[in-house]
């Protein structure tokens, strides 16, 4: 089945290097096929990866997480808070030749506020409408006054498309995305590759140096890593951190990392259909208890040659955010056994643990599965394709979900759709009107410490009920051939194009 699957990966390389043989092209291997090309339907990691070649935001991110200018100039807050007033960049075209002005901006925004399906609605759901001051001017006005708006809009909350292309294309859009991006879009074979030519009219054209980008999603991390090494690809994703040591000591290759924004947690189906009636499920003292059975740093060393960071929060120790009065939890065994006692539980008992296909989040599930067993909880993993994982997760068919999220950088997008009741990613179906009402009075408050307060009450709900077991905090660890030039790592792991040269 291996060699298959590697010869399978060679052909693609191969297919995709005959096709742009005349042009430079940077090809790029992905460790997921993402899902949708659509920035209102979207919602994988792997797919933000490839939206920054295609889709430019209002604004983006330097490396100290400050927003900056990309295709809006700037902003500006009204005193109250309740509206923000958004300068755009003039001159700027989408793919399609159409222009980028504020009714296109005004589009987009209420495309990503209102479209059925749409996984920015929450985002967004502060702004209560969107206003044409001028031809580049648009001023959103606010239901309240919400401080994680711009932070939104550094990633697909922020992203415009062509009202004209999105008009005509309907919800099939992502099959041919059409933004204002540094790359166009040309074509799409599912689980093959992903295809995008320089964009002659870019607004920002003269920094971008590489004619072609081409994305193969390529899920052996062994195959993955040859490739690069032999040449067939100029940049992977998600090195494991096994690797790291190889990499190095390669003289064709350079290591890029960055602490992530992100982490990767246990969702537990708390109240998602029927699923949820277990247990682990039922039981906030189960969930503890398979808390208390977890060795984070024993994990990180094993899996990870102690490369990553442990953390218990959806922000890692190192950020303004993290609350440190409540710390890791060390493994107790002991304390877990007590805890499904209180509960009423007699151990032995079998969780269903879905876990995306993959080196790594395998060899954590089956350190987990290892732990758990020593205080009775049986982690039955199922290895499932990632694109499948997310829509059974949304459907309540798992009972135990391993799930990377790649993060934000205002902590907000690592909370809100997540918790909020009936959000968009909150597949444990976890509800509760506390945690909401907490969850609303975050969003109002730009001074840190009124904001880190409030986070601190809700985090001590959260890691009471434990709808979702925080683990560990990836490194964003990226490898590409020396053949590439001026590439930097950003905390939000995505790959930026723009300033890149092929020697």
């Amino acid at each position: 089945m291996k060699t298959f699957r590697l010869a399978a990966a060679a052909a693609f390389l191969i297919l995709s290097s005959a096709i742009v043989s005349a042009q430079t092209t940077l090809r790029i291997g992905l460790a997921e096929d993402p899902d949708v090309l659509d920035p209102t339907l979207a919602r994988t990691y792997v797919g933000r990866i490839v939206f920054a070649s295609f889709c430019d935001k209002l604004f983006d991110i330097d490396e100290k997480l400050n927003a900056v200018p990309q295709l809006a100039l700037g902003y500006e807050t009204a005193p109250d808070g309740k509206a923000v007033t958004i300068k755009l960049r003039p001159n700027v075209k989408f793919h399609d030749g159409e222009k980028l002005d504020a009714d296109a901006a005004k589009y987009s925004l209420e495309r990503h506020m209102t479209m059925a399906g749409s996984f920015r609605k929450p985002e967004l759901a502060a702004v209560d409408r969107v206003e044409v001051v001028d031809p580049l001017t648009i001023k959103l006005d606010l239901k309240t006054p919400f401080a994680p708006l711009i932070a939104q809009l550094t990633d697909r909350a922020g992203m415009m498309v062509s009202p004209k292309a999105a008009r005509a294309a309907g919800d099939k859009f992502g099959l041919g995305p059409v933004c204002a991006g540094p790359y166009k879009f040309v074509e799409r074979v599912p689980q093959g590759r992903i295809v995008g030519e320089k964009f002659a009219d870019y607004w920002n054209k003269d920094n971008v140096h590489i004619d072609r980008v081409v994305y193969l999603p390529i899920v052996e991390d062994t195959v993955r890593i040859a490739n690069l090494k032999s040449g067939g690809l100029d940049l992977i994703e998600r090195v494991l951190a096994t690797d790291i040591k190889d990499v190095r000591s390669d003289p064709k290759l350079k290591l890029a990392t960055a602490l992530g924004l992100g982490y990767m947690g246990i969702d537990i189906n708390v109240g998602n259909g029927e699923r949820a009636k277990n247990p682990l499920g039922s039981s906030a003292k189960v969930r503890q208890a398979l808390d208390y059975a977890i060795d984070r740093e024993a994990l990180n060393q094993v899996v990870f040659n102690s490369e990553f960071v442990p953390g218990n929060q959806w922000v890692n120790p190192e950020n303004s955010y993290y609350q440190k009065a409540l710390p890791v939890r060390k493994r107790d065994v002991n304390k877990a056994k007590a805890l499904l006692k209180e509960a009423g539980i007699t151990a032995p008992f079998d969780v269903d643990f879905m876990v995306p296909k993959g080196a790594e989040p395998q060899a954590v599930a089956e350190v987990i599965q290892a732990m758990a067993a020593d205080v009775g909880i049986n982690m039955r993993i199922r290895v499932t394709e990632f694109a499948t994982s997310l829509k059974q997760a949304e459907a309540g068919e798992y009972q135990a979900f391993l799930l990377a999220w790649s993060g934000r950088s205002d902590p907000d997008g690592n909370v809100y759709v997540f918790y909020k009741c009936k959000a968009p990613l909150d597949y444990p179906g976890y509800c509760n009107s506390e945690v909401d009402n907490l969850l609303d009075q975050s969003r109002i408050p730009s001074d840190l410490a009124q904001r880190k307060a409030i986070y601190e009450k809700l985090t001590k709900i959260i890691l009471e009920d434990a709808p979702i077991l925080y683990l560990y905090h990836p490194r964003m660890l990226i490898a590409h051939t020396t053949r590439l030039e001026g590439y930097r790592q950003m905390a939000d792991g995505l790959v930026r194009v723009v300033g890149l040269k092929l020697k």
